[in-house]
């Protein structure tokens, strides 16, 4: 079993695959990984990312960088869950250059809605301290959601009514 990603194992990781990189990317992050690195939780089980593009180089490293760091890697991204608006690059969060990579926090808004979606206690309490920390605004929160809501359809496993419920539990009416 592999060990929970710490700060100190994600910038580790950063690292790794910054030494990997053959061409410019970037690297999104997504969920806990957000989380470990600004800081209101010190674990995550997974590092969860996206690359674009993707760097063959990267991708091959990546199985030896699980076992050596012992962390969890997930290709993962609230795209995979809920609508994501055009421009989520240009509204990620830079964290840092490394080499020829630049990371990133996925689109924070993406990442809240996605949360919400899920409904787990820990991706709300997310959420609650994303908003708390001024991270993300309610009002912007539900106007995102009401940008997505008509692309619902392309997520059969999406229950529309209930993640709008949600929405309107977390974000206000």
């Amino acid at each position: 079993m592999r060990a929970l990603a710490d700060r100190d194992r994600i910038q580790r990781f950063m690292q790794a695959v910054a030494s990997e990189a053959r061409r410019d990317l970037h690297v999104f992050f997504v969920g806990g990984t957000t989380a470990v690195l600004l800081g209101w939780r010190p674990t995550t089980v997974d590092v969860d990312l996206v690359m674009e593009p993707e760097d063959d180089a990267v991708m091959r490293a990546i199985p030896g960088l699980k076992e050596k760091l012992q962390l969890n890697v997930e290709f993962a991204s609230p795209a995979h869950f809920i609508p994501v608006p055009a421009g989520w690059q240009e509204r990620s969060v830079f964290i840092e250059q490394a080499g020829r990579v630049a990371f990133y926090h996925f689109d924070l808004y993406a990442q809240a809605l996605a949360k919400v979606e899920r409904g787990h206690p820990q991706d709300l309490s997310d959420v609650r301290e994303m908003l708390k920390r001024g991270l993300i605004d309610a009002g912007t929160a539900r106007e995102y959601f009401h940008r997505i809501e008509p692309e619902l359809y392309r997520f059969p496993a999406l229950h529309a009514p209930t993640f709008r419920k949600a929405v309107d539990a977390e974000f206000g009416g």
